[in-house]
């Protein structure tokens, strides 16, 4: 839109426009809250999502609004901190403008924290049919479609319907493909049976598929292993060096065979940077991300800057950049925000230096692997450290307190309750821009 946008407090104070509430986003706008900056956050939700646990609210674990907190309640008693809840859509670097989907916005400084999105690499078919899981709307949408599937397959006679029906496939041995696997295969083996007892559940293959040698790449060669044998404890099969090739909609090709059918294939293989108008081709690498020095400023730029999965830091210690994980954003964003407050101080920035704190991974009820910089744990010790950093890292004492009751539930009674099938209705033409969002 060529109108500024409305309803901005006007304040002597230099303006940052941050666009994204992910971690790192929201991060570097509640450390300048109530500083000498006027920060004005954009998102095109009014929540911020706490991604690693999206999996249990797809395998009926949690509630989507346990990992969900309100934006606008953050910054309440916050003059200095504004949100809008718009989609941004291109920048003007000649005019230190930002164009959104409801008015432009001039900055003095503009932070990118998009995040990154699915990454089907160029394969339409598996675009069009796969379900991603890059938002609680994609994570319910999961829970939606696999409860479905069993109340259509108790009511078909044909058993390979059924099994298609009942089949679940995992493209990813990433921490969210593990942790996926780990999940299903305890509803199939646990739960489900006592749901649907018409239902033959060995009949259910939950298959975890990946391109590489082994699992948890991104972790150590002794948890990709421990990881391996814990799966495949819970009766996960597991295809590793295998890649899918097409998938449309029942058959998954694999090496131009179709070795797989279901109904339910769940891409967790990759991800890319989300985009936006306005950027040279100078101050991005060929696969999308922002190149940004030692200070996350933008090449070629003076005062936009890139963070978390979005950018790409060729240090001396990460000459292929950082890891795409949550803990490189949030550091990142700690590190701009102490910069900014040093800039009031006239004190020099300092360069970002990523501390690695660790990786984790559950894969089932007392099943976690952690890589800690000191000392590897697998088994129940893991598990409970998982538990207990994911619960810290939640937004909000009420969120921790339903989380914490959810997961005691589930671990003494093994009975998640939120297997509801809660499904969208007809939405009216005059309401779906406001009400359904565009993945175009």
């Amino acid at each position: 839109m060529d109108q500024p946008l409305p309803n901005l407090p006007e304040l002597s104070l230099p303006r940052i426009v941050v666009i994204g509430a992910g971690f790192a986003g929201l991060k570097l706008a509640r450390k300048l809250k109530n500083k000498n900056y006027q920060v004005i956050l954009l998102d095109k939700n009014n929540y911020h999502q706490f991604q690693p646990l999206f999996y249990q609210v797809a395998t009926a674990g949690l509630e989507p609004s346990a990992i969900s907190f309100p934006l606008r309640k953050v910054f309440h008693n916050t003059p200095n901190v504004t949100f809008r809840m718009a989609e941004a859509q291109r920048i003007d670097q000649s005019q230190n403008r930002l164009y959104t989907d409801i008015g432009y916005i001039e900055y003095d400084y503009l932070i990118l924290a998009m995040g990154a999105d699915t990454n089907y690499f160029g394969m339409k078919n598996i675009m069009e049919n796969s379900i991603p899981m890059k938002s609680v709307s994609e994570a319910l949408f999961i829970r939606n479609k696999i409860i479905s599937n069993y109340e259509r397959a108790i009511n078909i006679a044909d058993i390979e319907k059924r099994k298609a029906l009942m089949n679940v496939v995992i493209v990813g041995g990433g921490p969210t493909g593990v942790e996926l696997a780990g999940a299903m295969a305890e509803l199939r083996n646990e739960v489900f049976p006592k749901d649907y007892p018409q239902l033959n559940f060995h009949n259910m293959k939950v298959v975890l598929i990946e391109a590489g040698p082994s699992l948890l790449a991104g972790m150590s060669a002794t948890s990709g292993l421990k990881a391996k044998e814990y799966l495949e404890s819970l009766k996960v099969e597991i295809m590793l060096q295998t890649a899918v090739e097409d998938y449309d909609g029942l058959n998954v090709i694999i090496k131009g065979e179709k070795l797989l059918q279901t109904n339910t294939l769940l891409w967790a293989a990759g991800i890319k940077p989300n985009g936006i108008e306005g950027l040279q081709e100078i101050q991005m690498f060929r696969n999308g991300r922002l190149l940004v020095d030692e200070h996350n400023l933008v090449n070629e730029s003076k005062n936009i800057y890139a963070l978390g999965d979005l950018c790409l830091q060729q240090l001396p210690d990460y000459p292929k950049g950082h890891p795409q994980v949550a803990q490189v954003a949030i550091q990142q964003a700690d590190n701009l925000a102490n910069n900014f407050l040093a800039k009031l101080k006239n004190k020099p920035s300092k360069a970002f230096k990523y501390k690695n704190l660790g990786s984790m991974a559950t894969v089932g009820r007392k099943l976690a692997v952690v890589d800690l910089p000191f000392i590897k744990l697998q088994g129940l010790l893991a598990w409970l450290i998982w538990l207990f950093v994911h619960l810290m890292a939640i937004l909000g004492v009420k969120n921790r307190i339903f989380i914490f009751l959810d997961w005691s539930w589930n671990y003494l009674a093994f009975d998640p309750s939120l297997r509801l099938l809660i499904r969208p209705t007809y939405v009216k033409p005059k309401d779906r821009e406001e009400l359904i969002e565009d993945k175009n």
